[in-house]
Formats: C-alpha cells, sequence, structure tokens
C-alpha cells in the first residue's frame, strides 16, 4: 500500500467527525524512500502494525524514520471498543512462524528500539502472553541490543500471564488506559479500570526497573477532574510515564469527539502531570502510545539516572 494511498483512506475515516477538525490536527504528507522501504518489508514478512489498522496520523513520520509498531496475535480482535478501527471477529490460529519473521524484521530495519503491540486475544487461554514472550525472546537472539517496548491487552481473567511477559523482561511496559472509568461501559464495554491499573501496578512488582507506561485520549466526553483522577490513580501504580492524545473518530461507526483539547489544554495537562511525578509525559493532539518511542526511551533512561543521582 502507497503512502498516498493510506493517507487518503485515513483522510477519509476522519471525515466522518461531526465536528470540524481545528487548524491544530494534521496530518503530515511525508512520502519517502524509506516509508516504502518500510511499507515492503511489513508485506515480505507477513506481519501487520497498528499503524495501518488503527489508521494512525503519524505513520508518513514514523514510517520514513523506520519506526513501525509490529501488531502480532493477527488483525482481527476479539473486542469491539467504540474507538478502535481494528476489525473485530474470530481470530486466526495463532502463527507460530510470527516470532521469528517479526525479529528478522526488525534486525533489518536496524532498529534500535521496537514496540511490539497486539489486538485482544480473550479466545487464547493466556491472552497471548507466551507469544509475546516468544516475539521478545527471537527479537533479542538476532538484535542483542536492542530495547523492546510492548503495548499489551489487560489479559483480564488470564491466570499467569503477566508472570509470563515479566519472565521475557521488556525494557518498557505499556499498557493503555485510554478513557476515564465512567466511559468504560461505552468507550471500553470488554475491559475493567481496575484490571488495566493492576497489571501496570503487578509489573512493576515484579520487575521494579522496567519502565512502565500508560495513555489517554481526550476528547470523549471526560472532564478535567476525571483526568486528573486517572493521573493521580497512575501515579499510585508507579507508572513512570504518561500519553496524552486527542482522540480521532476512525468512522460513523464509532464514538464521536466529543471535544477537540486545545494545545494550550495539552501542555496545561502536561505540567500538572509532570507536577503529580510521572517521570515522563508526552501531551499533545497527535501523541500516541507508540510515538517517537525510541527518542522517549533514551530520555526516560536520562531522567531515571539523574534521580537516581539526586537521591
Amino acid at each position: 500500500m502507497t503512502f498516498r494511498r493510506i493517507l487518503v483512506q485515513h483522510e477519509r475515516k476522519q471525515s466522518a467527525t461531526l465536528l470540524p477538525k481545528p487548524s491544530w490536527i494534521k496530518v503530515k504528507v511525508s512520502q519517502s524512500s524509506v516509508f516504502n522501504e518500510t511499507d515492503d518489508l511489513v508485506k515480505k514478512h507477513q506481519l501487520n502494525t497498528v499503524c495501518t489498522e488503527a489508521a494512525c496520523p503519524n505513520i508518513g513520520e514514523c514510517w520514513t524514520k523506520r519506526h513501525a509498531t509490529i501488531m502480532i496475535l493477527g488483525s482481527i480482535c476479539t473486542r469491539a471498543c467504540a474507538f478502535c478501527n481494528v476489525a473485530t471477529g474470530k481470530p486466526s490460529p495463532v502463527d507460530l512462524e510470527e516470532p521469528i519473521r517479526t525479529a528478522l524484521m526488525v534486525k533489518k530495519l536496524n532498529l534500535r528500539h521496537v514496540v511490539i503491540t497486539s489486538v485482544d486475544r480473550d479466545d487464547l487461554k493466556d491472552g497471548g502472553a507466551q507469544h509475546f514472550a516468544n516475539v521478545i525472546n527471537e527479537i533479542r537472539k538476532l538484535s542483542p541490543s536492542i530495547t523492546i517496548e510492548i503495548l499489551t491487552p489487560d489479559f483480564l481473567r488470564k491466570e499467569g500471564a503477566l508472570i509470563t511477559i515479566s519472565s521475557a523482561q521488556p525494557d518498557v511496559f505499556n499498557h493503555n488506559m485510554e478513557t476515564v472509568p465512567r466511559l468504560y461501559p461505552s468507550i471500553r464495554p470488554g475491559a475493567r479500570y481496575f484490571q488495566s491499573l493492576r497489571i501496570l501496578y503487578e509489573m512493576k512488582q515484579y520487575q521494579p526497573n522496567v519502565f512502565t507506561k500508560s495513555g489517554m485520549m481526550l476528547g470523549l466526553g471526560e472532564s478535567k477532574e476525571e483526568i486528573l483522577q486517572v493521573m493521580d490513580d497512575l501515579r499510585c501504580a508507579q507508572v513512570d510515564f504518561l500519553t496524552l492524545g486527542q482522540y480521532l473518530r476512525p468512522t460513523l461507526k464509532h464514538a464521536e469527539v466529543k471535544q477537540y483539547i486545545t494545545p494550550d489544554e495539552f501542555e496545561e495537562f502536561s505540567h500538572i502531570a509532570k507536577s503529580k511525578g510521572f517521570l515522563m509525559v508526552s501531551s499533545s493532539p497527535l501523541t500516541r502510545s507508540s510515538y517517537h518511542a525510541d527518542e522517549d526511551f533514551k530520555i526516560l533512561q536520562i531522567k531515571r539516572q539523574s534521580t537516581h543521582l539526586s537521591n
């Protein structure tokens, strides 16, 4: 799929939003030979990316930098969240060759940092935890110096899944809260707010040196007070890194945008979050979980080192 085609599809989906998009919501057109090379590698290794499946507005910038977020365990999700553009249905069996294909692509791209995510697989006994671990292990075999960030489902009712993930020792463990608890029944009906908090907290207990990360979409109808409460809850769960971005409606079938948050408001939320003790905050209209993940990881390491020295 060419960049132009991806961009056109994205713009058509975004045009379904009832509220007119403000001037600060822009998709950068940045096609290059590197973008096409990344696209070709994804196809060659028969992999899925959240960049295309979720119609990410930053795909042009990221793929031009060889940053692609690999989506494992297929492209069909067992849940139907009101904000998500990934297809819902009955997933295919787990592809046992996917870990090695992922590792080969990561090595080919010569990445220093890679982000691995997945669809929800409620049909699997462990929710796909062992497959995540297999992917991490295969990547490290071929690229020993790479740092690995995983963005996981909530593993609801999947006993032992988090221990499996923890044993693989990712460098960053990311699980998104997505929205405030009041909106879970309509926006994230298959999930449980305190389950999401729990896995973030427990990962920190299993692996204290792992950076934990979580994010929220704004503009779904949440109040400022509710956003601040989620921040407090995440700090109680010892989360290091918070991302805040504007929700963009994929199609008319998805939840509508209730409000466009201004860049100044995102900046205010950033200052508040930092004052609450997050080691790092990324807050802007186009911020996404994996956006600038490579650069952000290096900053996290520096900030942790500075914190240890000051203590």
